[in-house]
């Protein structure tokens, strides 16, 4: 749930659940097994939750599912308690999308537990729609990366099961096979582009509509989050002493100068999906360079089976090669109907036994601080900046303009032929809106 998911339906799990309530409901009351079947199921202990993906999905592997079904399942048998899947699935980006439909349902009470993109977690902390997790007892072990992404006017009020970091995929035998040491600063990865561009190589790097504002961010908060002050650079940020778009213009005016030299196609990045539209290229090694997050260097469907030497590396920055930080969290409403339950839940969902299963499941990195997992060679680079505590954050729930979508939604203006000011103008807006108290 890396970036925003267009949605549909409920799922036909859902509708099936409610045709069999309804049949339930008009059976023969004389049936004594049936009566007591009801009875069991009206005395177990139940939480709901509310997720953008289906508990299964037949004839297709599904490995972030398994582990996560995995951790649930520890939980249920730990605590005498089911969970209640309710999902929303991802089908035609023109319908509600999945954020909409989650803060509908928060702001209604319909489930006890969520998993929430940072806008969302965001917007219902500031609404107060959302319990503090920051009493729970595994909550001490998380990274303090975690707790920063995650905190709303002072209170925890989401925690993931996994830390997403985002970096450059390269192939490395085509930077030796010109000599080319991977690139550190913005000014080595446009001259990278330049000699590509120069024996041959039509599009050097591979984009899609979603994952080029990594460029942005790595360059806006390289020394936001790596230069000792972040708590009162936010701070000022969130006040309006400072801007966002003064931040934001030079990731925005190296991304201009990419596309005008033709080392980004942005006519197909602005309609191409995540690794759709870029993927082919890269294993058939016409493009050297293209963006994803760790878990794709994992994964046989995306680049996990590369046929030459996938290195992954962080974003350029003055700051070096950076490492760019996502997640996603659980959250509870604040007046959940099962909210005790779903604490315990929560609690055991984000203890070091179960984000260890999850995290040697998925081969991710973890929220807790005593949970490692070995990651592959490719990941070595990217990992290595993580574990010296370098890297930008993506989602930060303490600053008031979101920044994952809004960053993504406006670099796509400028693949639409947006100039830099007109999308400074726009962070200008965003940030006026935000401290006016006109937000959503």
């Amino acid at each position: 749930m890396c970036r925003k998911r267009s949605v549909t339906r409920l799922m036909a799990v859902c509708l099936a659940g409610i045709a069999a309530f309804t049949m339930t409901a008009c059976g023969d009351k004389g049936d004594s097994d049936h009566n007591l079947l009801v009875q069991k199921e009206a005395n177990e202990r139940v939480v709901n939750l509310f997720s953008p993906m289906e508990k299964t999905d037949p004839g297709a592997e599904n490995v972030a599912r398994t582990a996560f079904d995995k951790t649930i399942v520890m939980a249920e048998e730990r605590l005498g308690i089911k969970v209640a899947y309710r999902t929303y699935t991802a089908e035609d980006y023109l319908d509600k999308t999945y954020d909409d439909v989650t803060l509908d349902r928060a702001r209604n009470n319909l489930d006890d537990i969520y998993l929430l993109n940072p806008d969302v977690t965001v917007k219902l902390g500031e609404e107060g729609k959302l319990l503090d997790l920051s009493g729970l007892e595994n909550a001490g072990n998380l990274r303090e990366v975690v707790r920063m992404a995650n905190v709303v006017d002072g209170k925890l009020v989401a925690i993931p099961q996994e830390v997403v970091a985002y970096g450059l995929f390269v192939n490395k035998d085509m930077f030796e096979q010109y000599n080319l040491q991977l690139p550190e600063t913005p000014e080595d990865f446009l001259e990278c582009c330049r000699i590509f561009k120069e024996n041959g190589i039509e599009t050097p790097v591979g984009a899609n509509r979603w994952w080029l504002e990594t460029f942005v961010l790595a360059q806006a908060y390289a020394d936001l989050y790596n230069g000792g002050n972040a708590d009162a650079e936010i701070a000022a940020l969130n006040s309006g002493e400072s801007k966002y778009s003064d931040y934001m213009r030079p990731g925005f005016e190296f991304l201009k100068t990419m596309i005008e030299l033709g080392y980004i196609d942005a006519e197909k990045a602005f309609v191409s999906e995540a690794i759709e539209g870029e993927g082919a290229d890269f294993l058939a090694q016409k493009t050297p360079i293209v963006m994803a997050y760790w878990g794709a260097a994992n994964s046989d469907t995306a680049y996990g089976k590369p046929d030459f030497n996938l290195q992954v590396i962080g974003f350029p920055s003055h700051r070096g090669q950076m490492p760019v930080i996502s997640m996603t969290g659980f959250g509870i409403g604040a007046e959940a109907e099962h909210a005790e339950d779903a604490m315990r839940m929560v609690d055991v969902l984000i203890s070091d036994e179960a984000l260890e299963l999850y995290a040697e499941t998925n081969r991710v990195i973890s929220p807790s601080k005593n949970v490692e997992v070995e990651c592959i060679p490719a990941l070595k680079p990217l990992n290595d900046r993580i574990q010296e505590d370098v890297y930008v954050l993506a989602t930060n729930a303490g600053m008031k303009v979101e920044q994952w979508g809004n960053t993504c939604l406006i670099v796509r203006q400028l693949l639409n032929g947006a100039t830099v000011d007109e999308c400074m103008a726009e962070f200008d807006r965003l940030q006026e809106e935000t401290l006016q108290g006109k937000g959503e």
